[in-house]
């Protein structure tokens, strides 16, 4: 997913898509929080943004044979800001989930999206102002 910054709603359009993708990492991680061997994971919301605001263009991955790897998957900022969490202590089982870690990031992940949709509710809402000249 290209990040691109829209003149009118900024970089928030597209961070709510990323808060969105990390909420279900998150759920994802609550829900097995009991299975063996299972590993958190986490989106570095930081690397993503630091690689959307950067100037240099983005590397064009193509199969130009039958036998390449289709790598347009595998190659997208999401899945490469994708990481594991570094448990502060794991379980005997190899499980490194941590329920009330993973419930205070859903907390604040959702706070996180309840901005950026606030702010751009604010932008539709000044634009609405300004074409009809009522609120």
């Amino acid at each position: 997913m290209a990040i691109t910054p829209d003149p009118l709603f900024g970089i928030q359009a597209q961070a709510l898509s990323v808060f969105s993708q990390r909420a279900q990492v998150l759920a994802s991680n609550i829900a097995n929080a009991d299975t063996p061997r299972y590993l958190a994971r986490d989106v570095d919301f930081h690397a993503l943004m630091a690689r959307a605001t950067s100037t240099a263009a983005p590397l064009d991955i193509a199969a130009t044979q039958a036998g390449h790897i289709d790598v347009g998957q595998l190659a997208s900022d999401a899945n490469m800001a994708l990481r594991y969490r570094v448990p502060a202590q794991p379980a005997m089982d190899g499980n490194t989930v941590d329920t009330q870690i993973e419930q205070a990031a859903y907390a604040e992940n959702s706070v996180r999206y309840q901005a950026s949709l606030t702010f751009i509710n604010g932008q539709v809402r000044m634009l609405r102002m300004a074409i009809t000249g009522a609120a």
